[in-house]
């Protein structure tokens, strides 16, 4: 009889941890090799404020904190920041700004990291998956002020250290007027 009753939940145990499954949550899709932007090159590169035909802008990425911040780490990874100075215009111009050549609108952004543009932007094609470059254009448009502020990054999520000329003066323990002299 004993032995039945160990048996019995050692089955009942065994069923349990088998039926039992963890809760999956993803916090942002997993690319497959299916996911890279890989349209035809499209001719005709005008400025100008009016889209190419690119995908609808998922809003999800603008207006997810942290979808931005991906955007922001993805920025420097990509070596964005090489040519457009951390959004204040080096070789590639200023992102910082309300002057945009080829328009602030997410679709724009979106078309000019895929196609590249005349005169220096490199095209991206079959580089970086889509949702990347979506989340780069939901930093880009933060960087101009484009999104509302509770979703645009404020600071940087790295270590500040001061340099040496900034750090605080060394201060010496009160109620010692001089420091000894050393013995001769």
């Amino acid at each position: 009889m004993r032995g039945a009753t160990v048996f019995a939940i050692a089955v009942a145990s065994a069923l349990m941890l088998v039926t039992c499954s963890r809760e999956e949550r993803e916090l942002r899709p997993s690319p497959s090799a299916s996911q890279v932007v890989n349209e035809a090159q499209l001719s005709g590169l005008n400025p100008g404020a009016n889209p190419l035909p690119s995908p609808p802008t998922p809003n999800m990425y603008e207006e997810s904190a942290y979808a931005v911040s991906e955007g922001k780490r993805l920025f420097s990874q990509y070596n964005c920041s090489g040519c457009h100075a951390n959004g204040g215009g080096g070789i590639g111009p200023p992102i910082m700004d309300n002057y945009w050549i080829y328009g602030s609108e997410p679709q724009n952004i979106f078309t000019t990291i895929v196609q590249g543009r005349p005169n220096g932007m490199p095209s991206f094609r079959n580089r970086i998956p889509e949702y990347q470059m979506w989340e780069i254009v939901a930093y880009v448009r933060s960087m101009s002020g484009l999104l509302p502020k509770d979703v645009a990054p404020s600071r940087s999520d790295q270590l500040y250290v001061r340099p040496p000329e900034q750090s605080m003066p060394k201060q010496t323990p009160t109620g010692i007027t001089s420091a000894p002299e050393p013995p001769k």
